[in-house]
Order: structure tokens, then sequence, then C-alpha cells
């Protein structure tokens, strides 16, 4: 992307509504969340200055630096979309409204524990592999009721729906069918009314794929580089992301 931020957010802007057009849907239903992972501070700024309030970090570590960089935008809400360590959840909880990648109950178990601490509740969604690739983290499809279930007997704990990432390198068709299950998977899921359990969003779609997520019932749309253009890492970064703590 070669424009300016604020001239890429009308541009995914427009996407989105002829997004909704396309599939009968309320644009006031779908919210956007700037993914804004390796993105620099004058570009979050940029964004914040077009009058977008909903940033979510894939990087504990960026996080903390940019929520402490940013707090003088009191509007500003952040998410956590990254996989998340269980030794990093008392960073990311101080941070965050919401927790988009929730996808084991040994993190719910951290969550609750620092919740508890902390004297207060957290809305999560459950990350679901609806491609069943290695690669990436989630709960298996036929798992994912189990761990929904499991994680809502943390009263600190407030499943608000589900997320997932579409298969990559996918056809339209591919990538359709991943967003197509997890909207399933959370019909199936509500219909089981769970307690502290809601099934109202479904996180998923990001720059290459949002149009086709919002057709299939995406609530919360990521987008980074369609707005903020190319990523820059560093070879620290690189450093940083292999040394962390697996768990």
């Amino acid at each position: 992307m070669g424009n300016s931020v604020e001239e890429n957010l009308k541009m995914v802007r427009r996407q989105i509504a002829l997004a909704c057009e396309r599939s009968g849907r309320n644009i006031a239903d779908v919210q956007l969340l700037l993914a804004t992972k390796t993105v620099p501070l004058d570009k979050l700024q940029m964004a914040v200055q077009a009058g977008e309030r909903w940033f979510g970090e894939n990087k504990a570590q960026e996080l903390r630096d940019k929520y402490s960089l940013m707090q003088q935008s009191k509007e500003v809400e952040w998410h956590f979309i990254g996989h998340l360590q269980t030794n990093k959840v008392k960073d990311v909880v101080k941070a965050v409204t919401m927790i988009h990648s929730v996808d084991r109950l040994k993190l719910g178990q951290a969550l609750h524990n620092q919740l508890v601490k902390e004297e207060r509740t957290m809305d999560i969604l459950v990350q679901i592999n609806t491609s069943y690739e290695e690669s990436k983290f989630g709960a298996t499809p036929e798992m994912a009721a189990e761990l929904v279930e499991s994680l809502s007997r943390f009263e600190t704990l407030q499943v608000k729906g589900l997320m997932t990432i579409g298969k990559l390198n996918a056809t339209n068709n591919e990538t359709r069918q991943c967003f197509r299950l997890l909207k399933q998977l959370s019909i199936q899921i509500k219909e089981k009314n769970i307690p502290r359990v809601a099934m109202e969003q479904l996180s998923m779609g990001m720059s290459g794929d949002f149009g086709i997520a919002i057709e299939e019932g995406a609530t919360i749309v990521r987008v980074g580089t369609y707005v903020f253009g190319p990523r820059y890492v560093p070879d620290e970064y690189y450093w940083n992301e292999n040394t962390e703590i697996n768990d």
C-alpha cells in the first residue's frame, strides 16, 4: 500500500461497506480492529487521528511498549490477538479489554489466577484452528465446544465468541470454508446455553480475506498491512520471538 494511513483506512472502510452490502449485513455490526504487529508509533497515531480506536497486538512486549506510549489516547481500546504464553499473562491483562487467542485450558487457568488477584473479569474469544494446519495455534473444531465449556467455569472469564485465521495460501473457497465452519461452531455452542458464554463475536478475516470473512459472518476483522503497509521486521524481532518459552 503506497497511500497514507488515512487514505488506506478509507479504502478498507469502503471494502467493508461493500462486503456488508453483498451479504445484506448492517455495517454497524462489523468492527475494524487494526493489527499493530511491528507498526511504529507514528503510524498508530495517524490512525487515531483518522478516528480509529480499536487496536490489536500480537506480541506481549510490543503491547507493553505501545500501551505505555499511547495511554494519553484514553479512548483507545487494546486487544491481544497473538499466541499468548502463560508467563506473559500479567503484562497482557493489564493493557487489554479482550483476548482473542485463548486456545487451551492452561492459558485460561493462568488468566483466571491473575484476574482473581486483580479482582476483575476479562472478555475472551476462543481460538479455533479451522484449517487444521499444524503451523497454527487453536483448538480443533471437534474440541471447540468442550474447551468453551471448560473455560466458562472460570468466573473471571467471559467467553464472547470465537476467533480463527483463514487457511494460508488458499483459494477463496478454501478460506470461505474456514470462516463458514467457525460460524457453524458458534451457532452450535450458542444452542448449549452455557453460563458466561455469549457467542456474540466472530473475529476472523485479515488484510487479504476480510471481505470473505464479513460475507460469512465476521463481527471483528483484523486488518494491518492494508492500512499500515508492509511490516518492517528488525533482526531482533525474530530473536525475541524464537527465544520465548513456548507452553
